[in-house]
């Protein structure tokens, strides 16, 4: 009969006495590092007394019972746990602080050019103040300290994107090369101011703070930044606004053009409209232009438009 035991020195020493031998096997566990497991032999055919064997099956018994409690408690703690871990309220993800949204101060349609400027620097009145590098209030015709340039022309773009957040200038980059190309072709330039026979330009967009990724404008947004843009309307007193881009034309015809938001651009180039009194003439943006070359015989057409608009009404 072979059985397992674990044996301290003692008891190996008084079953040496009694003639009963105890064999304990290098196994592969052993080997491995985990304690050796002892084998009490028990030779029955040996003189021994029967109630020597019956003493060692009895230690051997204790030995198995001691151990088999242990594991009991251990395999108890662990479902204890893992019912506990069960139980435990979810990690709830940390949630995202609510936008903090400072209201856009009262009077803005009585402020004067510089303190316009200065409130459109450090506004907040929407999220985007969070991810902008610089505010884009516009770039144009020099003019007087605190007082808004004299322009005949007030071009509206959409939106600053990362080069114009970057420098806080409107169109720059390679869309605003063309634009600057297309002012070349009507002799006008961005900073050029104006004269007796006219010009003068004005270039601004409806956000003045970029959107991240460069994505479409928010409707939230643009009703955030359109005072900005009314009160520049009326301070600059332009005699034509050219509105480049599906967002610049929807700002500016929402209150005349039903459906504008669901009309494409193409569907309303071709006429002046009005904004706050003044003609409107609808384009592409250069950056369409730029993806689609063809485009430019279109622009060019509405250029003549409204220049034919402008001379005509003078």
């Amino acid at each position: 009969m072979t059985d397992t035991l674990h044996l301290d020195k003692r008891q190996r020493a008084m079953l040496a006495e009694m003639g009963v031998r105890v064999w304990s096997p290098m196994s592969e566990a052993a080997v491995m590092g985990a304690p050796a497991v002892e084998t009490l032999v028990v030779d029955t055919s040996a003189s021994a007394p029967a109630e020597v064997v019956m003493q060692a099956h009895a230690e051997e018994a204790h030995s198995f019972a001691a151990a088999s409690e242990l594991a009991t408690q251990a395999i108890a703690n662990a479902a204890g746990y893992e019912t506990a871990a069960r139980q435990m309220p979810a990690p709830v993800a940390k949630a995202e602080p609510a936008p903090i949204i400072i209201q856009r101060p009262e009077g803005i349609d009585q402020m004067d050019w510089s303190a316009l400027h200065s409130t459109v620097s450090g506004c907040q009145a929407c999220t985007l103040c969070g991810s902008r590098q610089n505010t884009v209030f516009g770039v144009g015709a020099p003019a007087k300290d605190g007082q808004a340039p004299q322009v005949d022309w007030l071009i509206v773009g959409e939106a600053p994107g990362e080069d114009e957040d970057r420098q806080g200038e409107p169109f720059v980059g390679q869309a605003g090369k063309l634009l600057d190309n297309m002012l070349g072709a009507m002799k006008l330039s961005r900073t050029g101011e104006r004269t007796a026979e006219g010009g003068g330009v004005y270039i601004a967009n409806v956000l003045k703070c970029r959107p991240p990724g460069n994505r479409n404008p928010k409707p939230e947004e643009v009703a955030q930044c359109l005072p900005y843009l009314e009160r520049q309307v009326a301070l600059l007193k332009p005699k034509m606004i050219l509105a480049v881009g599906r967002f610049a034309v929807q700002a500016l015809l929402r209150d005349s053009v039903p459906e504008v938001d669901t009309t494409p651009v193409g569907k309303l180039r071709g006429r002046v409209h009005q904004y706050q009194g003044v003609p409107v003439v609808v384009t592409y943006h250069p950056a369409y232009v730029l993806r689609n070359l063809p485009e430019k015989a279109k622009v060019w057409a509405d250029l003549c438009l409204a220049l034919a608009h402008l001379k005509g009404s003078e």
